[in-house]
């Protein structure tokens, strides 16, 4: 599918299906030549999600297509609406698809413009790659038409809207497609796309020499190795700041000896989302290119059970130095994540670290599917990031780490243990609190998005039981801001 812009005033070329838009109480505009039965769109009142398809008598499309934004009309009705649009092209079978907007001015059509091409993209989505007898999307081209300030932030949506669907097709895959190894060779495929963007491996005999014993130790189970990618952006200009983005990338755990339950078992292909949102941030930075040097980590392996694997009681050693009982061979993501953080640290000396994982299903019993935690060592970046889940609707909600928590985490034969005491609870707050351990001083945020990954309500453009993408939206919007 392509997207291609027109002024305002560019004459509609043919098109299987127009889309208009109108507020709340407001009749939708045609633009000139194209004519509908005559009281076709009497009865349609502009609700928010309000749809009504007719014929067209005369012009070049096929058929209209009016959605209605209601009477608050925001970015995310916006990003719904262009959604549902592209849908119903699909399902009658059009090839063609063109928006007709003039709404809005400014800066708010710059970001109502972004919001309409994010919802083209992603819901346009489906992986279809592993289906024997699938039929092809219809849907070939997508024309918009309005102004200069709109069409600006509708290209800048479509970077942003591929950055999410590539995410999407990463978590979606099957596990034994998508490997530490598939998963490097997604990152090689980015740097080789963008002369702004580099790649380094690390592979298990650099680990063992940089001493990252937590997150060899995870993959002792498994006959595929282990890797931690390093991606790394760099402005064209000389940038404001260094940030690093720390994703968690295990492709799938089935928990170790501490084996998890079979029932959803197979949902663990998605423990890797925290790679994939980094991964899918990646992708689009060049198009948008923030101001920022920005370092992308995933360390990735899978945790599996054979006559090697970590047992619980067993000792790592992290790369700084801190040893960690392996009480739960389940709680085996804040352990990559660890070794991520300490090289961050180390090797990359960041202004921030911000790092995603699908870390604890105590997250999921805090906040469902729809709003990611967030906990961390700095109230501005905390802010920052919870600003833009506000812009992105990917909405983020500040949970604590208090010194109970770090308490907690201590052990009795080693530094650490990487599960928290049952009398204390707090799931996520005391996973954050073992993290903490490992950033130093360094101003960081956590962001759990355990119940955020996938299994979230249905939005038009994404939700369901199949990956969100989540992290990648929010993530830019940050950065653009930084």
């Amino acid at each position: 599918m392509t997207i291609s812009f027109k002024t305002k005033k560019s004459k509609v070329a043919k098109t299987d299906l127009l889309v208009v838009f109108s507020k709340e109480g407001e009749m939708p505009v045609l633009p000139p030549g194209v004519q509908v039965p005559g009281r076709a769109l009497a009865a349609f009142g502009g609700k928010k999600r309000e749809t009504r398809l007719v014929d067209v008598i005369e012009g070049p499309a096929t058929r209209v297509l009016a959605i209605g934004l209601g009477s608050d009309d925001d970015p995310e009705t916006v990003r719904r609406a262009a959604a549902i649009a592209v849908k119903k092209a699909e399902k009658t079978e059009g090839k063609a698809v063109t928006f007709t907007i003039d709404l809005w001015e400014k800066k708010e059509a710059r970001t109502m413009g972004q919001a309409l091409a994010e919802g083209i993209v992603m819901g346009s989505y489906r992986l279809l790659d592993f289906k024997s007898e699938a039929s092809k999307p219809s849907l070939r081209k997508v024309v918009i038409h309005s102004g200069s300030d709109f069409n600006r932030g509708a290209k800048e949506g479509e970077w942003v809207g591929k950055g999410n669907i590539l995410a999407r097709r990463l978590q979606d895959t099957p596990a034994n497609l998508m490997r530490p190894r598939d998963l490097v060779a997604e990152a090689r495929k980015i740097a080789r796309g963008a002369s702004e963007v580099t790649v380094k491996i690390i592979d298990e005999a650099e680990m063992k020499k940089q001493g990252m014993g937590a997150l060899l130790g995870v993959s002792q189970g498994s006959s595929e190795p282990a890797y931690l990618i390093h991606l790394s952006y760099k402005p064209k200009k000389k940038a404001k700041k260094r940030i690093c983005l720390v994703g968690k990338g295990l492709t799938f755990d089935c928990g170790g000896i501490s084996i998890k339950p079979s029932a959803r078992m197979d949902e663990m292909k998605y423990d890797m989302s925290g790679g994939a949102a980094v991964l899918g941030t990646f992708s689009a930075l060049a198009g948008l290119a923030p101001s920022v040097e920005v370092h992308g980590l995933i360390p990735t392996s899978e945790n599996m059970v054979d006559a090697g694997a970590i047992k619980p009681g067993d000792l790592v050693t992290a790369g700084n130095g801190m040893t960690i009982e392996v009480l739960n061979t389940d709680a085996e993501g804040r352990l990559i994540l660890a070794d991520a953080l300490v090289y961050a640290g180390k090797k990359v000396k960041p202004d921030a670290i911000i790092d995603l994982a699908t870390l604890t299903g105590a997250m999921v019993v805090a906040l469902g599917h729809e709003i990611t935690g967030a906990m961390g060592n700095d109230e501005d970046l905390l802010d920052a990031l919870v600003e833009s889940g506000k812009a992105t609707s990917e909405a983020v909600w500040p949970m604590p780490i208090i010194d109970l928590h770090k308490e907690d985490m201590k052990g009795t034969v080693g530094d650490l243990k990487n599960i928290g005491s049952p009398s204390t609870g707090a799931g996520s707050c005391t996973a954050g609190a073992f993290l903490s351990y490992f950033v130093g001083e360094i101003p960081w945020v956590h962001l759990d998005i355990a119940g955020t990954a996938w299994g979230a309500s249905d939005r038009d453009y994404q939700g369901g039981p199949v990956g969100t993408g989540v992290g990648v939206r929010l993530l830019l919007d940050f950065l653009s801001r930084a």
